[in-house]
């Protein structure tokens, strides 16, 4: 996936679905337990963020549900005991595990300093609230606690250090896109002078 077409994903996550982060937790937490509240929510997110396109969704909100509905049903049946014979086909599928090149580690190893950045640049309040959450792990409850203030400050200030990380990314990534695009074209400026 290229450079731009990710900035847009990553933008329309912000836009059209971090606003709804704390409408779905609410949802979750009447059925799921709050210690497994995290794990769906980030692993929706890790489902969002592989898709390809968004052209084809409608709503954002609705696709949140849908998508954190779709991985607690997962878990639920991982949950399940798994018979002999599935274990057996899982294996005879032959699907290496994939370990990551020196590249893929370096590239990640970019994009988490990348990101610690962003995050080190969030507004105090909002950083430390981001931080507690995000990094730490601690329950939005837990935080409240610490900080003195209320669950719905504490969701509210992760759902804009989300928004305002999202955004410096997909801005970075369009600039960045942009610069490629100028050097491209200056590139065969000279090349198109060169043969004169």
């Amino acid at each position: 996936m290229n450079r731009e077409k990710r900035a847009q994903i990553m933008a329309w996550v912000g836009r059209e679905i971090l606003p709804h982060e704390a409408d779905v937790r609410a949802w979750l937490l009447r059925t799921l337990d709050p210690d497994d509240l995290e794990d769906v929510i980030q692993e929706t997110y890790c489902q969002i963020a592989g898709l390809k396109g968004v052209s084809h969704i409608a709503s954002g909100r609705a696709y949140f549900f849908t998508a954190a509905r779709s991985i607690v049903l997962m878990r639920l049946r991982r949950a399940r005991v798994v018979s002999i014979e599935s274990v057996t086909e899982i294996e005879n599928t032959g699907i290496a595990m994939d370990e990551p090149t020196p590249e893929r580690v370096v590239a990640a190893r970019r994009e988490l300093e990348r990101v610690q950045r962003l995050i080190a640049e969030l507004p105090d309040r909002c950083r430390r609230i981001f931080e507690l959450r995000k990094v730490d792990g601690l329950s939005q409850r837990e935080v409240a606690q610490q900080l003195g203030v209320t669950e719905f400050v504490i969701g509210n200030e992760v759902a804009k250090g989300m928004k305002l990380i999202l955004q410096s990314i997909a801005d970075g990534d369009r600039k960045t896109a942009r610069a490629m695009a100028r050097m491209g074209y200056d590139e065969r400026a000279r090349n198109s002078t060169s043969d004169q």
